[in-house]
This record gives structure tokens, C-alpha cells and sequence, in this order.
């Protein structure tokens, strides 16, 4: 476990903790007057996003995006990781598992001084937007793949099971993140309960409704994508079968004389004919050129 005091003035203090353990939770809960639950929910690893009133204490556990920490996919916990935000009056306590981008950058700005009118809960707020903001870099990400995957889908002549596997990991990434944006509509609304300004939430809630609509968006696209792809994979294989089907014109006319005659009955026409087997030839090749006359006039390619 890692505990920094990212920042403090005349009116608060921050305090990041990074990868609590359980062993952890008596003394955190101790020292700073949290109910262990509510610790147990910062480390709990499918635990879902919520926000919570608890009097003197605001609590907000959310998902921030990351990447993929497995290959399947299975559940949210693969693609996105927690961040817990106790806010007091003079405190606010985050406390995480793994290294966050916009805390890093959020204490900067306040020792430095750029971000001015530094409070508890507008500290919180920045912390919702990164969160957010984290998901639209994700969305970003992936429709930059999608459209790769796009234009081999378009540009390919044959059909790779790869593009296929390419796609459904896509769809299920955006299915997943889209799945955590619905659920975190509880913490997000639960900033206009806090003492901020109403065009500060707004900001937030705009955010929130720009990433959801970003992958209701991809989510769909991909769907249309996999549809269509598995549609030109039909389409080359009905390409191949016409081939076939073409080819089987000229040559079963062809093998069923030489089956026919492959016999050997002596009542057989022209078996015993000086010419017979050229004869047979000729009427073979007739046969081709017939066939290929018709082909044209039907306009088979």
C-alpha cells in the first residue's frame, strides 16, 4: 500500500492510497472515520460503480477505462478499474489500485497553482470528468480500429477468420464499456447533490452524455460491420460455387460419354469404327463449343 498527501492548504487535504490490501482496511477506517464496508468496496474487484450520502462523508466508487487485462473479454472488471472518492469538508481520500493518469496531472495543477478556487468537491468533480474523459479516449481508440478493420473488411478479396475475431473483440469492448456508462448514470447525477456550480455539473453530465452516445454509436456500427462482413463472406462463397457450377456445364456432358463408352458393349456406336475415336473427340469438342455459345447468350460469367 502506498499513501501521499497530493496536496494541502488552510482548507483541506488530499490523500491518495494505492493498492490497499484487506490488511489495510482497519487502520485506513481508523484513521480517517470510514466505515470498513465502504473500504471493502474500494477493493472489492467486480464491485459495480455507486455513489453514496453518508452525512459528513460523500462517497463516489467509479470505473475509469483501461486496457484490455484479458484476452476474453468476460466482464467489466477486464476493461475498466476502480477509483474511490471519499469527500469531507477538509478531506478528500482517493483510493485506487493501479496508476491514474488525471490524479497524477490534478495534484500538479494544484501545487502549481493553475488550478485556482481549489475545494473538496471540486476536486471531486475534476476527478468524474477524468474518469469520463477516460472512456472517451477509449472510444477514440476504437473507432480508429474499427475503421481499420473496415477497410480490410472492403479492400480484402478473401475472407479471414482474423477480421472476424478483430470484430466481435471490438463490438464486445464497446458492448462492456456501454454496459459500465448505464450504470454509472447513479455517481454522475450524484454530483448535483454536492456544493458546486449548476454549469460545472452540467459540464460533467455533457460529458457523460457525449461518451454514451460515442459507443451506443460504436456498438451499432460494429453490429452493422459484422452483419456485413459475414454477408461478402457468403457473396465470395457464392462466387466460388458459380465457378463450379460453370465449369461442371462444359465437363459433365464430356464425362458422361467417356463413362458411357468406357463400357466397351460391342453394339456401341463406332466402337469398332477405324475413325470412332476421333469421331468422338469431335462430337466432345462440338459439345464445349455449344456450351460455351449458350453461356454467352445467358451472359454467365
Amino acid at each position: 500500500m502506498i499513501v501521499k498527501s497530493l496536496y494541502k492548504n488552510d482548507v483541506f487535504e488530499w490523500i491518495d492510497i494505492q493498492d490497499m490490501k484487506y490488511e489495510n482496511i482497519s487502520e485506513i477506517s481508523k484513521q480517517y472515520k470510514i466505515n470498513i464496508l465502504h473500504l471493502k468496496d474500494c477493493i472489492n474487484t467486480n464491485h459495480l460503480p455507486k455513489a453514496e450520502d453518508l452525512g459528513e462523508i460523500k462517497f463516489i466508487l467509479a470505473r475509469a477505462s483501461s486496457e484490455p487485462g484479458n484476452k476474453f473479454l468476460n466482464s467489466i472488471n477486464d476493461i475498466s478499474t476502480k477509483v474511490g472518492i471519499f469527500i469531507r469538508e477538509n478531506l478528500v481520500l482517493t483510493i485506487h489500485r493501479v496508476d491514474n493518469e488525471r490524479i497524477k496531472k490534478l495534484s500538479e495543477e494544484l501545487k502549481n497553482g493553475t488550478f485556482q478556487a481549489a475545494n473538496p468537491y471540486r476536486v471531486a468533480l475534476e476527478l468524474g470528468l477524468g474518469i469520463l474523459k477516460s472512456y472517451r479516449k477509449e472510444n477514440i481508440n476504437l473507432l480508429e480500429k474499427m475503421e481499420k478493420i473496415e477497410n480490410d473488411v472492403f479492400t480484402k478479396t478473401d475472407s479471414n477468420s482474423n477480421e472476424i475475431k478483430r470484430l466481435y473483440r471490438l463490438k464486445r469492448r464497446a458492448s462492456l464499456n456501454l454496459k459500465l456508462l448505464s450504470i454509472s448514470n447513479e455517481w454522475v447525477n450524484f454530483y448535483d447533490k454536492l456544493p458546486i456550480e449548476k454549469i460545472e455539473f452540467n459540464d460533467l453530465k455533457d460529458t457523460y452524455t457525449e461518451v454514451m452516445s460515442g459507443f451506443e454509436y460504436l456498438n451499432s456500427q460494429s453490429t452493422s460491420l459484422i452483419s456485413l462482413f459475414l454477408a461478402l463472406t457468403d457473396q465470395r462463397n457464392n462466387e466460388s460455387m458459380k465457378i463450379l457450377a460453370v465449369y461442371s456445364a462444359y465437363f459433365l456432358p464430356i464425362t458422361f460419354l467417356a463413362s458411357l463408352y468406357g463400357m466397351n458393349f460391342q453394339e456401341m456406336f463406332g466402337i469398332d469404327h477405324e475413325y470412332g475415336f476421333y469421331w468422338m473427340l469431335g462430337i466432345m469438342v462440338v459439345i464445349v463449343i455449344v456450351t460455351s455459345i449458350f453461356m454467352k447468350r445467358k451472359n454467365v460469367k
